[in-house]
């Protein structure tokens, strides 16, 4: 049996989003699940566009959201041997210089689409008379060539779609070479995976109808189209199209807020599959679990606060151990595993438990709701330390002289105490406040 070999093959002309990290993964996952091989692929032939600020930025990426590639190449090193696959489907007369110029074949566009037409090109130059070529050539009007579709349906099975087929009658013949030299995706990308044995495509639902042209021209270049399998596009937490602000969501941005790659990964592993999202302690977890026939038609919902609430669950299931390190480089080394227990079920993000930690630490101005239980909370404090363990008798004490219970009780203390209406036990924290805090904070003096 034959492992699977995938790629990834992005544009570095921007920084990563969900949409296409999810793509990424998808082909790792599928790859590693099988004990293939995941390529990295730098998809560059847009010079104009194209940047090593983008590409590194790619890599980086990749990187932190633990992805790793077995190999790598670029489309700009490859140029002379587009041309040679070009020059191979010329020959063979699959492939065909055209000279209409971007306005003339927009002209054409919009007057099939006013006539309720479909916007297909009409294969004007096919007709052109080699006089008429000669006159272009004359004039140094470069052509543009264009793959010649056969009028026929293209079938495959596709691995998320099943059954699919596209009647080639409703395309138009794709470009494969600009006037300017340029060779289009269409073209390379067919050529890479011929010559880098991919025997898997996994990709966006939006690749559907390019999927069945590129089918013809593997085949014109003599090469059995490798497996396919294309996504539903990712939509908002309502099944809506994803807004600017979402679809634009960079991996960078996620860094910078806070989220933990393993939980992203847990997310954009199960969205758009029949397994519910949860979190994970380790990338190998995912890995085991993925399975392709598990990814359904129906549309990917990508929800921000979903990922929120999978970054608490993930970090709630990393040991003290396991974040020790990184405890020493936020400067909060002397974060014990005692605290981290206290506050692990009240963070949504790792910088939290930097804030709860110089909370008890650092001068916060307390919230004094009710300045008499207060009073009564320094009058009734216990000698010595004050921990966990005193706090049970302490607050009885003070509920015995103040006649309090409940909410009328613990709400002010956690205020003055905090500054905050929700959080952790305050019992657990009393040790790293330290007793004269404590007492100032009860006092409503800023400490």
């Amino acid at each position: 049996m034959t492992l699977p070999k995938v790629r990834f093959a992005p544009s570095p002309t921007g920084h990563l989003h969900v949409g296409n990290l999810r793509t990424a993964l998808v082909n790792f996952l599928y790859a590693k699940k099988a004990g293939g091989h995941f390529m990295l692929r730098i998809d560059d032939t847009d010079k104009q566009r194209s940047s090593l600020k983008f590409e590194e930025s790619i890599r980086d990426d990749l990187k932190w959201l633990g992805i790793k590639w077995e190999s790598e190449d670029r489309q700009s090193e490859r140029l002379d041997i587009y041309n040679k696959a070009l020059e191979r489907l010329i020959q063979n007369g699959r492939a065909y210089p055209c000279y209409e110029t971007q306005e003339e074949l927009g002209l054409k566009r919009k007057a099939l689409l006013m006539s309720g037409k479909p916007p297909v090109y009409d294969r004007a130059a096919l007709r052109l008379t080699e006089a008429q070529k000669k006159v272009y050539n004359e004039q140094n009007i470069k052509p543009h060539y264009r793959f010649l579709l056969n009028d026929e349906e293209v079938r495959w099975t596709d691995l998320i779609r099943g059954e699919s087929s596209i009647h080639m009658s409703s395309l138009s013949d794709p470009v494969l070479l600009r006037a300017d030299g340029r060779v289009i995706y269409t073209l390379a990308s067919v050529v890479d995976d011929i010559d880098h044995g991919i025997t898997t495509i996994l990709r966006g639902e939006d690749h559907v109808t390019n999927s069945a042209a590129q089918i013809q021209l593997f085949e014109a270049l003599g090469a059995k189209p490798p497996d396919l399998g294309h996504m539903a596009l990712l939509a908002g937490a309502e099944g809506e199209g994803l807004s600017k602000r979402l679809g634009s969501l960079s991996i960078g941005q996620l860094r910078e807020e806070g989220f933990e790659p393993l939980a992203i990964a847990a997310l954009l592993a199960r969205i758009g599959t029949s397994d519910p999202i949860e979190a994970f302690s380790t990338f190998d977890e995912i890995i085991e679990q993925f399975s392709i026939e598990k990814f359904s038609r129906s549309t990917a919902k990508f929800d921000p606060v979903e990922l929120s609430l999978i970054n608490a669950k993930t970090l709630q299931l990393l040991t003290f151990n396991e974040l020790r390190d990184r405890f020493s480089f936020e400067d909060v080394s002397e974060i014990d595993e005692e605290f981290w227990e206290a506050i692990k079920g009240n963070i949504l993000y790792f910088s939290d438990i930097k804030f709860w930690w110089q909370l008890c630490h650092s001068e916060i101005k307390p919230i004094i709701e009710d300045n008499e239980l207060c009073e009564l909370a320094i009058e009734s404090m216990p000698e010595g330390e004050l921990t966990a363990e005193t706090w049970n008798s302490w607050v009885a004490l003070i509920s015995e002289k103040s006649g309090k219970k409940g909410k009328s009780l613990f709400h002010p203390l956690r205020l003055a105490l905090t500054g905050k209406t929700q959080g952790p036990e305050v019992k657990n924290l009393l040790k790293y406040m330290g007793r004269e805090r404590v007492r100032k904070r009860l006092s409503g003096i800023t400490a």
